[in-house]
């Protein structure tokens, strides 16, 4: 099952909004097949799987990460597939949370006569399919908030240079989580200050480039920038219904999207359920800056946070910080993280965890 899991995990960023799936054949101990979801549209783990074993499937186990489909989608069950594959048991780490599954498809496969053994490291597959989860029963994207900053807690000196917080390592890093989601969301400050490509340069996947999202509620944009100057998909949100700006940017492919206004901005709620219905986006990061940063906590919006701090000191009572808007009144009321994880790339921490 973990060999299931590693692979499952090379199909991060390249199937949504569909989940990531691994799964690996075994016969007389011996592995006679595996195969991972590749990407939306395309066959499915076990097909993959399957197909490799071809002959060897009869009477073998199948090992699979994400509870088999039981219904039509952009291809057929693959419970149909399994059972005339004659396989003869399948371990399956955890269910499928789509309703349209949801332990359906483990019944089928038990009326069949395959023995099923599901909870093989099942913690560990919901975690790989975290966004799915969340996007498939909450209509939502998965949301997590990256930020870089000092050790006395600023993303820029006073006079708004930030280039760069962290070292080679860290950002080398941050370009592979690009890698593994289908946004990144920015605001506009952010833009206007760093004038940022947004691209992804993950030699991992180095032609995959996410949608990049800027919230700019007055379109204050000029077409000049660097996000606007190459062809990977961009979104502006804003509150504007027409003007030229919105004509210019237009004509430069960028697609426009009008939002409800909440206390003078874009609501980042009705927004985030815009991206994940109309867009299909499942697993979003948020980069930066500190006001919409601060939004979207406030929002409840936020599932994971990763910061990293650099040893570095600038000062600056009016630097920006990485959380900014009203702040809280209380220490008590403090949002608060668990499963907290450290990692160090370099000389740069890496505080990585879930809000409560």
């Amino acid at each position: 099952m973990r060999l299931a899991l590693r692979l499952a995990r090379k199909g991060k960023g390249m199937t949504n909004p569909n989940p990531v799936v691994g799964a690996i054949v075994v016969k007389d101990d011996r592995i006679v097949g595996r195969g991972y979801h590749k990407k939306s549209g395309g066959p499915h783990a076990e097909i993959f799987a399957l197909s490799q074993a071809k002959e060897n499937s009869r009477g073998a186990k199948l090992y699979v990460t994400l509870e088999p489909c039981c219904h039509f989608g952009k291809t057929p069950p693959c419970t149909d597939a399994i059972i005339k594959s004659g396989i003869r048991e399948i371990i399956i780490a955890c269910l499928d949370p789509n309703p349209l599954n949801n332990g359906k498809g483990i019944k089928i496969l038990q009326k069949s006569g395959i023995k099923v053994t599901k909870g093989v490291l099942e913690e560990d597959a919901k975690r790989l399919n975290e966004p799915f989860a969340k996007y498939i029963t909450k209509g939502l994207p998965f949301v997590s908030l990256k930020m870089a900053e000092t050790l006395d807690g600023k993303i820029a000196t006073v006079t708004g240079d930030s280039r760069w917080v962290t070292g080679e390592p860290a950002r080398k890093y941050v370009h592979r989580l690009r890698s593994e989601v289908d946004a990144i969301l920015v605001g506009v400050n952010t833009v206007l200050r760093d004038d940022p490509y947004l691209t992804c340069r993950s030699s991992k996947k180095p032609h995959r480039h996410p949608i990049r999202i800027i919230v700019d509620s007055r379109l204050r944009l000029p077409a000049r920038m660097k996000v606007f100057s190459n062809h990977s998909p961009v979104i502006v949100a804003t509150t504007l219904n027409s003007n030229q700006k919105v004509k210019a940017l237009e004509k430069k492919g960028i697609r426009i999207l009008k939002i409800r206004e909440k206390n003078g901005r874009v609501d980042l709620m009705a927004l985030m359920r815009r991206l994940a219905k109309d867009i299909g986006i499942t697993n979003l990061m948020i980069e930066g800056g500190g006001e919409v940063a601060a939004s979207a906590l406030k929002e409840g919006l936020i599932d994971k946070c990763l910061f990293f701090i650099s040893p570095k000191i600038i000062g600056g009572r009016s630097a920006s910080t990485p959380v900014e808007g009203e702040g809280i009144s209380r220490m008590n009321d403090a949002i608060r993280l668990k499963d907290v994880k450290l990692k160090r790339f370099g000389e740069d921490i890496l505080v990585e965890g879930y809000v409560i």
